[in-house]
């Protein structure tokens, strides 16, 4: 089953709200089995949302809007989806009655415009709102389905869940599962990822592979259909495997495993602790260990070595070093690690320095230039990056380079 959603609203297109709801239903429908191929967002203008949905019919099995199925005479989805599908609009007595029990229930005067909420398309069915007070709706023509659910996330949520997802079920026996696993990357490029699992992308059918770039990394999301999830699984093993297999150390988690809870594993399992000593990150890397539920297990603690007095005085950088060398370097990254690794008595230290932006940059050193070092038993390594972006993307990117250089250090020496 082919499905289009129609997300109403000029406050969409304004950017004055997230469209949030797309991507939820999105998310929900694919995972029985409905193929979400397009999404439209339109404002509350009677001809454009007209066009919007009878183009959306023609070329989808499933139309699914949501939005406009209030009150006032700017909600118009629900009139606007009767003429389409060619249905008058009149007072649905069920809908009135729920309506006038919620407001004396609440104990609120109900004006005459709410029971517009209660005009439904003729021959419709009806989705009770059990969330809020906008009833929803279905109708089917020549082999099509157009339906219509509230546009406040908690009612759309509840509505689908409750009314339209076990509609589909009975009606059309939309029963297969979709299952996504998601392989998180990291030092490695897109292109050169893709070279590895070239072939396996050409042969795809079932399950599929798609190579997707995020703050973090890359990711390799690997989708199957079955009529199970536990079948959906048993598709997605093999792939997965030969995936890390070629990838190695590159992936460094799955699903919502984030870089911090890799390396946190790393540490746990090994009763190791770090330290970390930070400059352009500002405390980041830490903050982002911390996050992780029990990394009082691993994590020492850090120090914002935010000036050279800082670097001095309490990581016991070399003063002539840093007047030598300058704040941004090899040296000093050095330094900060082996610094703070005594000064905390932790296994390994983890350091940054660099320049964040948007200023202070030279030609000899542009922004975005930042050092990271790991310090250990094995003594201290350390690498220079070249990061792009604005000042809070530089100090994520610079973050999650220096946990993957942590976590490298980890695998590669053990301690």
């Amino acid at each position: 089953m082919i499905a289009e959603l129609v997300t109403t609203g000029s406050e969409l297109l304004l950017g004055q709200i997230v469209n949030t709801n797309a991507a939820y239903m999105a998310r929900e429908l694919n995972k029985i089995g409905v193929d979400v191929c397009f999404q439209t967002t339109v404002g509350d203008n009677r001809e454009r949302m007209k066009e919007v949905l009878s183009h959306a019919l023609s070329r989808a099995d499933l139309v699914i809007t949501s939005g406009g199925l209030g009150p006032t005479r700017g909600d118009i989805t629900k009139e606007v989806s009767a003429e389409v599908m060619g249905r008058s609009m009149a007072l649905n007595e069920e809908c009135a009655a729920r309506l006038k029990s919620y407001f004396a229930r609440i104990g609120r005067e109900m004006t005459e415009n709410n029971l517009r909420q209660a005009m439904i398309p003729e021959g419709a069915h009806v989705f009770v709102n059990h969330a809020g007070t906008a009833p929803g709706v279905a109708m089917e023509a020549n082999g099509k389905l157009l339906t219509n659910l509230p546009g406040p996330p908690s009612e759309m949520k509840d509505m689908l869940h409750r009314s339209l997802l076990p509609y589909l079920a009975e009606k059309y026996g939309v029963s297969a599962v979709t299952v996504s696993r998601v392989l998180h990357t990291f030092g490695i490029g897109e292109s050169m990822l893709e070279t590895k699992l070239d072939d396996l992308i050409l042969a795809q059918k079932n399950p599929t592979l798609a190579l997707l770039v995020r703050p973090t990394g890359v990711i390799v999301r690997i989708t199957a259909k079955a009529e199970s999830e536990e079948g959906a699984r048993r598709l997605i093993a093999p792939l997965e495997e030969e995936i890390r297999l070629r990838l190695g150390d590159f992936v460094y988690g799955a699903d919502d495993e984030t870089m911090e809870e890799a390396v946190g594993r790393e540490l746990k399992s090994r009763r190791l602790f770090v330290a970390t000593a930070e400059s352009c990150t500002g405390g980041l890397v830490a903050s982002r260990l911390t996050d992780v539920a029990g990394s009082s297990e691993y994590v020492k603690g850090g120090v914002v070595s935010y000036t050279n007095e800082v670097k001095a005085d309490v990581l016991a950088v070399d003063r002539d070093m840093l007047a030598r060398e300058g704040a941004v370097s090899d040296a000093v990254a050095r330094a900060m690690a082996e610094g703070v690794r005594r000064k905390l008595g932790a296994d390994f230290g983890v350091s940054t320095t660099g320049l964040a932006g948007p200023g202070g940059g030279t030609e000899e050193t542009p922004v975005g230039t930042v050092f990271i070092a790991v310090a250990g038993n094995e003594g201290t390594t350390a690498e220079k990056y070249r990061f792009t972006g604005r000042r809070e993307q530089v100090k994520f990117r610079a973050s999650q380079a220096a946990l993957a250089a942590l976590r490298a250090y980890i695998k590669k020496y053990g301690q």
